[in-house]
This record gives C-alpha cells, sequence and structure tokens, in this order.
C-alpha cells in the first residue's frame, strides 16, 4: 500500500498523470504540498498539455471525496497544485482544465465552511488574474456571481468570521468583473440579472464606511492593510473599478440597481450616503457618459413624485451634485431635459403645498405646516440645482437656459409656454414668479457676454420687465439682481454695494471700457424700458431700503456701462422726474417713500456727476448736498434708513435750494459740450399695452400728455399756436395693436421688391419719391416758426373727461430748422 491507500501493484497500472498527482499528496497533510512530486506533476503537464484536461478531472475527484470526508488538509493541497498549473500552463488545451478548476472553487464556495469559501475565493482571483491567450464563449460565471454577492451579505455570528466572508466575497466580485467585463463578446455580467446583485452588495459593504467626506472625489489609493481587512473601502474600488470599465450600452444597467437599493433601504432621508455614491459614480464613469447617470435620477424623480417631500428633496439634492459634476464635463443632450423636469416638479411642489394648506384644520394644523416646511425644502432643492446647474454651463448654452427658465414665468401676456398656474391662483403663482425668478439669478451669476444685447435680447428682456413682476416688493427687487448680473460685465457692483453718497467715485477704482457700437444701439431700442422699469419701481409704495438699493445700483451700472452723452442726458431727465412726483406728490406715496426717492436721487447724482467729471455740475451737487445735510438730512441716504429718524409731516414749505434744479443743471452741462435741448423736456414713461389691460394702476391715468413747443430763432415774435386734437386723434396715437404686424408686412415687401423688381423700376420709384421731398421741403420752408405763448414751452392738453400727460414729441430735423 502506498501513501495514497492503493496497493503497489495496482499503482503500477494507473495512469502516469493519476500516479503523479497522487504521489503530491503527503501521508500526513500537516506536512504540505510534496514539492519535489509537484515540480514533477508540472513539468509533465507542460510537456503533455494535452493531459491537462485529465489532471483536472482528477484533482477535482480527489478534493470533492475530501471534502465531503472534511479532510480539509488535504483539500489545502489539491488547490494549491491546482493553482501553480494554472499559473504554469498557458496552451490551448488550458481550457478543459479550467473548466475543471471551476467546478473545484464552486464546490468550495457551495460547503458552509468559512475558511473553505475563503479559499475556494482566494483561488477564483488568482484565476481571475490570468490572462488567457484566446476568450472561452460558452463559460458562464453565473453561480460565482450569486454566491460572491451572498457571500456579501453574510451575518455570521462571529464578526472577525463575518468580516472574512465578506471581504471574500468582495474579491470574488472584483475578480468576475476583471475577467469578464473587458470582453464583449463574452457573455458578460452586465446583464440586469448579475448587476442587481453585484451593485447592491457592493453598496452595502459601502454603508460601513464612517467619513463619508473622506470618499468623496476621485479614487482614493489605501495602504494594503486597510484594503485588506476594512469591506467598506474594498467595496468601494470595486465599485469604482465597475463603472469606470461601462460602456455606452450598459452605464444605465449600472446605475439603476443604485436606486433600488437607496429605495429599499430607504436612504434618501438622510441623503448623505446616497450623496457620497453618486458622488462615486460621476467621478469614476467616463466624462462622455455622466448624461446618462442624470437622466436615470431624473427618471427615478418622475417615478417617486408621490412619495414625501423629503424623499424627493434628496433625490433632487443628488441630482445637484451629479449636474454639478457633470457641468464641468460633457452634458449631454439633457440640459433641457433637466432644466424641464425640474421646473415640473417645482409645479407640482407648490400644488402639493397649497392643497396640504387649503385642506389644513385646527387639529392637523402642526403636521399640515410641517409638511408645508418640507415641500419649501423641495422647492429651494430645485432651485439650487437649476441656478448651479446654469451656472456651470458654457456662455452659449447658459443664454438658451435663461430664455428657457423666463420663457416659464408665469407673466402678463405670455403664457404659450409658461407653467400652468391656473389652478394655484394668485398666491400660488406668485410663489411660482418667486422660485423661478430665484433660479433665473443664479443662472445669470457671473454670465459675462460682450455685448448687452446679447445678455438682454428683447424675448428675455420683454418678459422680465413686465408690469406684473412688479407688484409684489420681492419681485422687483429679483429682477434688479438679474440686471445687474447681466448688466454688470467689469464686477464693479460690489463697489457700488450700499446706497450713499460717495465723497469721491475715483476711490472706487470702477473698471469701465468705451461704450461700443452695439451697446449705443442698445440703448436706442431699448433704454426706455430700462428706464420705465426704474422710474415706476420707484413709485411703488411697499418699496423697502433693499429696492432704494437696487435701484441706485441699476442706475449707477447703467451709467458705467452704457452711457454715452445721450443716455447721460436720459439719466438726468430721468432724476429729476422722480424728485418730481415726489414733490406734486399724485400718487399719494407715504413719507418714507418720499424721502426715500429724495435720497435715492441724491446719492445717483452724486455719483454721476463725478463719472461725467464736469466741474460745474459737481459743484451744483455737492451744494444741494450740503444744504440738505444741514437743513434737510432725510433726503440723504445715510439718515433716511436709520432706525426711528424723525420724517418731516410736508415737503410743501421746502425751499428750492434743497432740489435739484433742471436749469442750474443744463447750464452746467451746456458749458461743457453736452447738446442740453432735452433736459427742458420732461421726462415720460413709455406707455404699453400691457399698462392698460394690466390689473395696476395704469400710467395714463396717472400722466398727463405733454406736447413740447422749443423757441425758434425769433424770440420776439411770440404767436399763441393752437391745434384741435381730439379723443379719437388721441386714442389712434396711443394705440398700437396691430401696428407691429403691418410694420413687418411692409418690410417684407420692400425687402420683395428689392429684390425682384427691375433696377429701371426702382429708379424711377426713387426718382419721383425725391422730387415729392424736394417740392415738399419747399412748402415747409415758407411756414413761419414761432415760440410758444408759455415759458415752459410746454402745454397740457385734456380731452373729454380724461387727463393725459404722455403723448411724445415728434420732430423732424432740417439743417437750422425744427418743425413740431
Amino acid at each position: 500500500m502506498n501513501r495514497t491507500g492503493v496497493c503497489c501493484c495496482c499503482s503500477a497500472l494507473r495512469p502516469r498523470y493519476k500516479r503523479l498527482v497522487d504521489n503530491i499528496f503527503p501521508e500526513d497533510p500537516k506536512d504540505g504540498l510534496v514539492k519535489a512530486d509537484m515540480e514533477k506533476l508540472t513539468f509533465y503537464a507542460v510537456s503533455a498539455p494535452e493531459k491537462l484536461d485529465r489532471i483536472g478531472a482528477y484533482l477535482a475527484e480527489r478534493l470533492s471525496r475530501d471534502v465531503v470526508r472534511h479532510r480539509y488538509g488535504y483539500v489545502l493541497i489539491a488547490m494549491e497544485a491546482l493553482d501553480q498549473l494554472l499559473m504554469a500552463c498557458h496552451s490551448q488545451s488550458i481550457k478543459p482544465f479550467v473548466e475543471s478548476f471551476l467546478q473545484m472553487v464552486a464546490k468550495l464556495l457551495e460547503s458552509g465552511e468559512p475558511k473553505l469559501q475563503v479559499l475556494g475565493t482566494n483561488s477564483f482571483v488568482k484565476f481571475a488574474n490570468i490572462e488567457e491567450d484566446t476568450p472561452s464563449y460558452h463559460r458562464r460565471y453565473d453561480f460565482f456571481v450569486s454566491r460572491f454577492s451572498a457571500m456579501c451579505h453574510s451575518c455570521h455570528s462571529d464578526p472577525e468570521t463575518r468580516t472574512e466572508i465578506r471581504i471574500a466575497g468582495i474579491r470574488g466580485i472584483q475578480g468576475v468583473v476583471r475577467k469578464t467585463v473587458n470582453d464583449e463578446l463574452r457573455a458578460t455580467i452586465w446583464e440586469p440579472q448579475h448587476m442587481d446583485k453585484i451593485v447592491p452588495s457592493l453598496l452595502f459593504n459601502m454603508q460601513k464606511i464612517e467619513d463619508l467626506d473622506s470618499r468623496i472625489g476621485p479614487p482614493s489609493s489605501p495602504t494594503g492593510g486597510e484594503k485588506e481587512e476594512n469591506p467598506a473601502v474594498l467595496a468601494e474600488n470595486c465599485f469604482r473599478e465597475l463603472l469606470g470599465r461601462a460602456t455606452y450600452g450598459n452605464m444605465n444597467n449600472a446605475v439603476r440597481p443604485v436606486f433600488a437599493h437607496l429605495d429599499h433601504h430607504r436612504l434618501w432621508d438622510p441623503n448623505e450616503f446616497a450623496v457620497s455614491c453618486f458622488k462615486i459614480i460621476m467621478y469614476s464613469i467616463q466624462a462622455q457618459y455622466s448624461h446618462h447617470v442624470i437622466q436615470e435620477t431624473l427618471g427615478h424623480l418622475d417615478a417617486r413624485k408621490r412619495d414625501s417631500p423629503r424623499v424627493r428633496a434628496g433625490i433632487i439634492q443628488v441630482l445637484l451634485e451629479a449636474v454639478a459634476i457633470a457641468a464641468k464635463g460633457s452634458i449631454g443632450p439633457t440640459v433641457l431635459e433637466v432644466f424641464n423636469t425640474l421646473l415640473k416638479h417645482l409645479r407640482l411642489s407648490v400644488d402639493f403645498e397649497l392643497g396640504e394648506r387649503r385642506s389644513s384644520t385646527g387639529s392637523a394644523s402642526f403636521s399640515t405646516s410641517s409638511k408645508e416646511s418640507d415641500e419649501r425644502i423641495v422647492q429651494n432643492a430645485i432651485i439650487q440645482t437649476i441656478g448651479f446647474f446654469g451656472s456651470n454651463l458654457p456662455d452659449y448654452q447658459r443664454s438658451e437656459i435663461m430664455m428657457f427658465v423666463m420663457g416659464k414665468v408665469p407673466v402678463f401676456g405670455t403664457s404659450s409656454h409658461s407653467l400652468d398656474t391656473s389652478h394655484l391662483g394668485d398666491l400660488g403663482t406668485r410663489r411660482i414668479q418667486i422660485m423661478l425668478l430665484r433660479s433665473l439669478l443664479m443662472v445669470t451669476s457671473g454670465y459675462n457676454a460682450k455685448t448687452i444685447a446679447a445678455a438682454l435680447p428683447a424675448p428675455f428682456l420683454d418678459p422680465l420687465l413686465s408690469p406684473s413682476l412688479m407688484e409684489d416688493s420681492e419681485l422687483r427687487q429679483l429682477v434688479l439682481e438679474i440686471l445687474h448680473n447681466l448688466i454688470d460685465r467689469h464686477d464693479n457692483r460690489a463697489k457700488l454695494r450700499g446706497i450713499r453718497i460717495i465723497p469721491d467715485v475715483s476711490d472706487l477704482k470702477i473698471k469701465r471700457d468705451k461704450i461700443s457700437r452695439q451697446d449705443v444701439s442698445f440703448m436706442k431700442k431699448h433704454g426706455q424700458q430700462l428706464y420705465r422699469h426704474i422710474y415706476l419701481g420707484c413709485k411703488e409704495e411697499d418699496n423697502v431700503q433693499k429696492n432704494f438699493e437696487l435701484l441706485y445700483t441699476s442706475l449707477a451700472l447703467i451709467t458705467i456701462e452704457l452711457a454715452n452723452e445721450e443716455v447721460v442726458i436720459d439719466l438726468i431727465r430721468l432724476a429729476i422726474a422722480l424728485q418730481d412726483i415726489i414733490i406734486i406728490n399724485e400718487d399719494n406715496l407715504p413719507m418714507f417713500n418720499r424721502c426715500g426717492v429724495m435720497a435715492l436721487v441724491a446719492a445717483y447724482l452724486n455719483f454721476l456727476s463725478q463719472m461725467i467729471a464736469v466741474p460745474a455740475f459737481c459743484q451744483h451737487v455737492s451744494k444741494v448736498i450740503e444744504t440738505r445735510t444741514v437743513e434737510a438730512s432725510y433726503f440723504l441716504p445715510e439718515n433716511i434708513f436709520k432706525d426711528k429718524l424723525i420724517l418731516p409731516k410736508s415737503l410743501e414749505k421746502h425751499e428750492k435750494n434743497l432740489f435739484f434744479l433742471t436749469n442750474k443743471i443744463a447750464e452746467s452741462l451746456g458749458g461743457s459740450g453736452y447738446s442740453v435741448e432735452r433736459l427742458s423736456v420732461p421726462y415720460v414713461p413709455q406707455v404699453t399695452d400691457e399698462d392698460r389691460l394690466s390689473r395696476r394702476k395704469s400710467v395714463v391715468d396717472t400722466v398727463s400728455i405733454q406736447v413740447d413747443i422749443l423757441p425758434g430763432n425769433n424770440t420776439e415774435d411770440k404767436v399763441n399756436n393752437t391745434e384741435e386734437i381730439t379723443f379719437e386723434a388721441l386714442k389712434k396715437a396711443i394705440d398700437n395693436t396691430g401696428l407691429e404686424e403691418q410694420e413687418k408686412e411692409k418690410r417684407r415687401l420692400v425687402i420683395e421688391k428689392f429684390q425682384k423688381a427691375p433696377f429701371e423700376e426702382i429708379a424711377a420709384q426713387c426718382e419721383t419719391k425725391a422730387n415729392f421731398l424736394h417740392d415738399r421741403l419747399a412748402q415747409i420752408l415758407e411756414l413761419t416758426i414761432r415760440p410758444p405763448p408759455s415759458p415752459s414751452g410746454t402745454m397740457t392738453i385734456t380731452a373729454g373727461h380724461a387727463h393725459y400727460q404722455s403723448v411724445p414729441v415728434y420732430e423732424m430735423k432740417f439743417p437750422d430748422l425744427c418743425v413740431y
């Protein structure tokens, strides 16, 4: 009998490979593998590779028998021999041997003995690190995925043994990933049935990380001891490796199980672990696949839209972290989808909040208020996500997002694409407006367009300055702050913070460039809209200190970024008009508001006079401010906004030296080369269709129509020129309905005519028009133009029972001649 239990006579008749295999096993398993005989077996396997499959089958037979008999010493020896043969043989014939090897590993993993499970895992990991010459397409690892995933969830009573088994399970999954993930032709583990086991197993162990913040960011490189002893660290590294190998076609299969795991274990509230998981995901995957993760997150948010507010807020915060990382790389086609989905959930959140408020009762008031505050958390998370995502986009994409978000704001007259707030009522609509404007404020932060026309195109500016956004103090503040973000291209806003009398503006070191031709064109087209918004904003009764500060900053930024000589004159006219409405007080504003506007005008004219550096203008402004300091300190910004300031009962007894005078300003600017004729024309805001149709008090009802008549060259001849103006004529002059479409049609016909008509026909028509204009000019030169009877050069017109003050002045200018 030999040491394997076989008689010597029979042993000599046994095949050589069996005898070589039997010889590697000692009589006492404690002695370990017989190295000399192992070398003989290895040499035989290398010399006769066709025998490898038989060697493997025989070793598997012995190992199975030893496992059943609990002869674990011989099991260790058999696995050691298998490992050495695998490392030594790389021929084509190794494929059948591998099948026997995997059967033996599976046998060990099926046993209930932790040591054998760890032993089988170690052998499988060594096998996984071997690069085979040709892939084996028929080999599948379904059993190993299931078994290693089960080991990751080990609940062994002994903590050390439990940790050891979990580590073995994670290392086994890592081995399966490395063995299968790189070969697209092979049956891979990216199928959902495998990912649904692998990913939750890794996340289950990652939950044990105590310091979450240390795991955020790109892959770390833990020490060898830490990697081996800590299942959480090992699981995280395996998870990163898995995601790093994911491709376009299987990215979604790797991400979806993450959502299922977080749902099942209720990890959205609190969501620290969920946030850390998605940071790992976003940093581990290839940048061009980031939009897959964002799309899956949006889809999951839609699926959980009826869940509690805190769960939805947790998902949105995860989305915020994902888009913050993705915005630095490839966004993909999901930009508008992100914003559209978030805006939809914003409307749903407001709907839920108002629904809870309507259904609240006295007994459930506490729980209802708690739900409302939770909905506010959801809304704030949505706003932060929209703003952060938008602010990280390139400028060309950000301008599109600005238009998109502005198009969703429910404003008067632009309901085609805005969010449906008809069922939310006035309160819900206001909430939507505030939150969307807050989102837009974050999107515009840091936006720096080359021209102001690119930052404030008409389709964006018109709804932004809509009267329906002026009905609330907070809405007006947000609109002004958005304008500041877009107008301020040299970061001067921080230097202008707070409304005050600046002794020396040069100390602020304001940065500015020469105004471009495009900006001049913008102010000619849209300057009146900006002036009108500031003018009406100053007249609102619910203004607080912040409103006045923002209005002052708006005027200062327009001066810095967009002011040429013409704009400077317009801004002075606007400031004087604000002073006049406070003196006249037709709107019956509170005394605080009247003094606040006076302080605003003083602070701005002090700033403007120093910016244009006209000494006489600066002297007049300084003199008025000094007089106010002594006699009317409540007209200065440093005093009016103080607590417990005693305000005057009326402003009727104030002397002229407390106010800025138009004639003094015109005289000072005229001496410096400014064209000051327009200063004598009082500023009147434009009247729009929105004003007549909106719920706000119409500008037409409070402003009279002024027709300006300037004196001619002969100051001695004065004739009372009067013109009969009927109500129908005024109505036709004010009503612009349909004019825009008519003008478009006229332009189209002219362009078409010049493109298609013969040259001779065009030349003949031009000659006819030239002759007509020549004759008309001759008739005009025969007229006698005389100055108006009143020194002011204005007259007020009353038509019927309506009092108007907003008819624009039309003028035709010829050399040395003005006709009105």
